[in-house]
């Protein structure tokens, strides 16, 4: 049943059990913290710039002390 939907789905089925639910999702975060150089690495005044935006803009409310 290699390389078919059915073994596919019976590989990810054991995996599961194995490993427990969060078997995919654990092992997309450890590939997702790896990358060293995605986003803003690259152009800090861009970072900065698309951050001013994004706090002229917010949706939070006002803290009222």
């Amino acid at each position: 049943m290699a390389g078919t939907k059915d073994g596919g789905k019976a590989a990810a089925s054991t995996n599961k059990s194995k490993y427990g639910a969060d078997f995919y999702a654990r092992i997309g975060a450890m590939g997702g913290k790896k990358g060293k150089t995605g986003g803003f690495y690259a152009n800090r005044e861009l970072a900065r710039i698309a951050g001013a935006k994004g706090g002229r803009i917010s949706r939070r409310t006002k803290k009222s002390a």
